[in-house]
């Protein structure tokens, strides 16, 4: 039984199901494959990579199905979104920053404007801007959040309330069907996923990252500015973390960020331990939900799991 929401009617998909743009590991690929699934597929565009983004686009935009694009607002220039744009996406999904510069570019093009909110302030921002869908990320998601974010559960009706009529998505610790069915009770209008689909098929990670998230455990993952510090990234750390599992530079480094970032031999040393191969190239990042995560399926298959497992959930939930 398909669940129809104002998402899936905005976007005429199956499933109340998208994809987390998630830079670098979102590639054409995987977004493909969600959309072909019933979900809407976001590619990764992250920092706007030129390069990147010509590579994967093409085969995203060539699924047939609906399928959108997602970019950091701070960091991704207007040329990588006319790039995207090109290829006719149906969303463009906004986050981390000022969406302002983008959006009329983005409705001039015909395509919504999804944005990414992490606290309240952010979305009276989205609905001012006249975003038509927004994102509530919860501070239990993997990857970057506000350092001083709000868990899913209390923040998602929150913003479901402050910006009706506009469709609001749930995000932050969603792994499973259950978690789906949570994001419609709470009254969104679906989930947007990121963690269980970085361990799929097709996902644009290294083979051990996927296994980690596989094995690792929510217990073991950890907000924190540490590796953006030490990977020279150019994240604002005072106000957005990032949610990773385990890493020795954490273990070194916690509670000693500001420490770090004084200390330009330290980061250095960081570059040193990666070639070596002493520390992991990149951060495994990983929501809370990591332990409902125990296999590696194609995505078009994980997104008809989890549409049936929250009707199965809404199915039991209506009987109590």
């Amino acid at each position: 039984m398909a669940l129809s929401t104002a998402f899936t009617k905005l976007f005429g998909v199956q499933h109340p199901i998208a994809l987390a743009p998630m830079g670098g590991s979102a590639g054409g690929a995987l977004a493909t494959a969600v959309s072909r699934g019933g979900g809407l597929g976001l590619l990764g565009g992250g920092y706007g990579d030129r390069e990147w983004l010509a590579r994967e686009l093409p085969i995203v935009a060539g699924g047939g199905r609906p399928w959108g694009v997602g970019f950091l607002s701070w960091a991704a220039g207007v040329s990588a979104l006319e790039q995207a744009l090109e290829y006719g996406p149906r969303a463009v999904m906004l986050s981390f920053g000022d969406p302002s510069p983008f959006v009329e570019r983005i409705r001039a093009s015909g395509a919504a404007v999804i944005v990414q909110v992490t606290d309240l302030e952010e979305a009276r921002r989205a609905v001012d801007l006249g975003a038509d869908v927004i994102v509530a990320q919860g501070s239990e998601g993997g990857g970057h959040g506000a350092r001083r974010g709000r868990a899913t559960l209390p923040f998602v009706p929150v913003v479901v309330d402050l910006a009706a009529p506009v469709p609001v998505l749930a995000a932050g610790g969603i792994a499973d069907g259950r978690g789906v069915a949570a994001a419609l009770a709470l009254g969104g209008a679906g989930a947007l996923i990121g963690t269980r689909f970085q361990a799929t098929a097709e996902a644009l990670v290294d083979p051990s990252i996927a296994e980690a998230i596989v094995r690792g455990r929510g217990e073991d993952t950890e907000r924190s500015g540490v590796l953006d510090i030490a990977r020279g990234a150019r994240w604002q750390t005072t106000k957005y973390t990032a949610r990773s599992l385990g890493h020795p530079y954490l273990d070194r480094w916690r509670g000693r960020e500001a420490e770090l970032a004084a200390d330009s031999r330290a980061r250095r040393a960081y570059q040193d331990d990666v070639a070596r191969g002493d520390v992991p190239p990149l951060p495994v990042w990983a929501g809370e939900g990591v332990d409902l995560i125990d296999d590696l399926p194609p995505a078009a298959d994980l997104v008809a799991a989890l549409a049936a497992q929250a009707d199965d959930a809404l199915a039991r939930a209506g009987r109590y």
